[in-house]
Parts: structure tokens; C-alpha cells; sequence
């Protein structure tokens, strides 16, 4: 497995492996890997003859007051991942490579960034969607593959492909859940046991409402309200609880159209995400 650490190293070994007619599959992490992680290497494998998992703590998404600092790294840890994974190569860039100390050129979307993550947190989307059109730049993936946990990030970047022509394929992978249906994500680190134990109540809720769902409740205040409830009851801080379009997260009244329910809530500081995909 190699291990490259510079942005001109990436890209001469991406160019070769294009020369060569080999396909790039590319699974963009923050580190400190996960079994749902790991699920993306495998999507990313069946028609891709190279896999790259990127590790690369992301400044430019965190907020003044936000964990940048204490975001969890173990960079051993994730290559010892990878390998067992049968990952080509981990691309593991400093963030000097990455942002030259005058950088100033960013790149926006500015309609699906707005609402949910976008509204909570300013500026999160800039630094999301610019620092994955540089990854593409510097892996040159015809494959890219994102998990659905982070719901809007997945469209946001679906809309970047499509409005700026890169050629690359986007696959989303499905939540991966622990045993207990918690779902999988870095930041459960910070949880201590009670708000581990309590947090279950995120996905709980999700759960409910899928199964209103299921059973043909179409109403949003209804579906929402299952999910809230839940959250509360089990002593968390529900940030937002929205039912939005698939297409394009509109705001909706009912799941009469593909929708996703998407939830962010706090236990203890700890912002946690969730989301159902509906009809």
C-alpha cells in the first residue's frame, strides 16, 4: 500500500495509473476509520482497479468554535484499517500542501448548502465542497464514493459534479450502524457512557418514524415529530428535524415525492447526525 503525502505525489502517481488504463476509485475520509468507512472501500472496488482513501483533517470545514483541535486522529491506527482493507493507497496531505498561507480561492454552492448544516453551521459547505474539488484535482478519480450519514454533504457534492463537468461518478454508501443502531461516526469518541447510552434515542426515532412511514403516514409535522419526541425523551437536544426533498431539500409538508428526514441533535456537546431516506 502506498502512502503519499504531497499533492505532486498524488497526482504523478494518478496520472500514471490513467497512462496505464487502470480505473481510480477515491473514498475521501477525515480519519479515524470506521467499519462504515470501510464499507465505501468496497463500493468503490468491484469496477475500480485502484482504491484511494484520503485521510486529511479538513480545516477549512470547522468553525471558530468548533473541535477542530481535538478531532480524533490516529493515523496508524486508519493505514493498519486500510491495509486489511486492500486499499491501494492512502493520500495523507499536510494542510500546508493543501492551503498555500495566501490561498483565496474557494469554491461554492450556493442553493442545497443553505438549510440544515448549512444554516447551523457558517462556512462548513465552502470548505466541504472546496477541498473536495482539490481532492478530485489531485486523485483524479473516475469513482468517489460518500456515506449517506452526511445526507446533504452527498447532495451538495452530487450538485458540484454536475454544475462544474467533473468526470467522476459518485456512488452513496448506506449508514452503517453499531449493533445497538447508533450510527457509525468519529465524533462518537467524544461520548461518554450515559450519552452514549442516551444517544440511541437519534436513531430510535428515525426508526419510528420509518415505520409510520411504512405504515403510510405522509405528513411531515407527523414524521418530524416522532423523530423530535424520541429525541428529547432521551435526553438529548434536537438540533433540527426536517423533511426535505431528495432532489433538490426543499422544505416539504409531506413525503408525497422521495424525501430524506434529516436530524442532527446534541448529547452533552456532542452534535451527532442521522437521516432516513423516504419513498
Amino acid at each position: 500500500m502506498m502512502i503519499l503525502r504531497s499533492i505532486a505525489e498524488m497526482q504523478a502517481a494518478a496520472l500514471a495509473w490513467r497512462r496505464a488504463g487502470r480505473r481510480i476509485g477515491l473514498v475521501p475520509t477525515m480519519g479515524y476509520l470506521h467499519a462504515g468507512h470501510l464499507s465505501l472501500v468496497a463500493l468503490a472496488r468491484p469496477d475500480c482497479d485502484v482504491v484511494v482513501v484520503s485521510i486529511f483533517v479538513n480545516p477549512t470545514q470547522f468553525g471558530p468554535q468548533e473541535d477542530l483541535a481535538k478531532y480524533p486522529r490516529d493515523f496508524e491506527r486508519d493505514a493498519a484499517c486500510c491495509r486489511e482493507a486492500g486499499v491501494d493507497a492512502i493520500f495523507a496531505p499536510e494542510p500546508g500542501d493543501m492551503y498555500a498561507a495566501d490561498f483565496s480561492t474557494w469554491v461554492t454552492e450556493e442553493r442545497l448548502s443553505q438549510p440544515l448544516c448549512g444554516a447551523r453551521r457558517p462556512g462548513h459547505f465552502r470548505g466541504v465542497v472546496t477541498v473536495v474539488a482539490k481532492l478530485f484535482n489531485a486523485v483524479l478519480p473516475d469513482v468517489a464514493v460518500f456515506g449517506q450519514k452526511d445526507a446533504q454533504q452527498c447532495l451538495v457534492l452530487q450538485r458540484l459534479v454536475r454544475d462544474l463537468n467533473f468526470p467522476v461518478t459518485l456512488r452513496i454508501g448506506p449508514i452503517w450502524r453499531e449493533a445497538d443502531g447508533l450510527a457509525m461516526s468519529s465524533r462518537n469518541v467524544y461520548l461518554s457512557s450515559d450519552e452514549r447510552q442516551r444517544a440511541l434515542a437519534i436513531s430510535r426515532g428515525v426508526r419510528v418514524a420509518e415505520a409510520a412511514f411504512a405504515a403510510g403516514e405522509r405528513s411531515g409535522v407527523v414524521l418530524c415529530a416522532r423523530v423530535h419526541d424520541a429525541i428529547t425523551a432521551g435526553g438529548g437536544r434536537p438540533d433540527y428535524v426536517e423533511l426535505r426533498s431528495r432532489h433538490d431539500l426543499r422544505e416539504l409538508t409531506a413525503a408525497s415525492e422521495p424525501a430524506v428526514l434529516a436530524v442532527a441533535a446534541f448529547f452533552g456537546v456532542t452534535r451527532l447526525l442521522d437521516n432516513s431516506f423516504l419513498g
